[in-house]
């Protein structure tokens, strides 16, 4: 999927995603570290995030809580396993805290943010485990949603 700003992609096992955003690298991560800013755009509207835990170091533990339309809530645990402020997170479902392995891993996110002139390339890469799971997330609305979730991330930090 590709609009004037953002442009999603395969590969492999990989889904992709590439955003230009108007603002500095520090305010995109802090957007993806900061529990107050992750329940504003984190979840495709018209759902939201009721519930955001961040421990932002590595071995720390996150839970982010999507709720639907309907109601129904679809909570998310993770473990950090990198992070370089302002550069890279890289955060798992493999585990759902303190390195307690989760029943199903499905994803490894790894997030950078690199200078692009004053705007911020913000690349979002979601390695996961099979071509099934891959697939599953497409189907699950992956170009659409996190394309949706850039949009929402930049119009929150482009007008801080």
């Amino acid at each position: 999927m590709t609009d004037d700003k953002t442009t999603t992609s395969i590969e492999g096992r990989d889904l992709l995603l590439t955003r230009i955003i108007d603002a500095p690298r520090e305010k995109v991560f802090r957007a993806w570290t900061d529990p107050a800013l992750l329940k504003q755009w984190f979840a495709p509207l018209p759902w939201t995030t009721p519930v955001v835990e961040t421990d932002v170091r590595v071995g720390g533990s996150s839970l982010i809580v999507m709720r639907g339309p309907d109601g129904n809530e679809f909570p998310n645990r993770g473990v950090y396993l990198e992070v370089v402020k302002n550069e890279r997170l890289v955060l798992t479902d493999a585990y759902t805290k303190a390195w307690e392995p989760s029943e199903k891993p499905f994803m490894t996110v790894a997030l950078t943010f690199e200078d692009h002139g004053d705007k911020t390339k913000y690349t979002a890469r979601v390695h996961h485990w099979s071509v099934a799971d891959r697939e599953a997330h497409e189907k699950m609305g992956f170009h659409q949603g996190w394309a949706m979730c850039a949009e929402q991330l930049a119009a929150l930090v482009e007008n801080q």
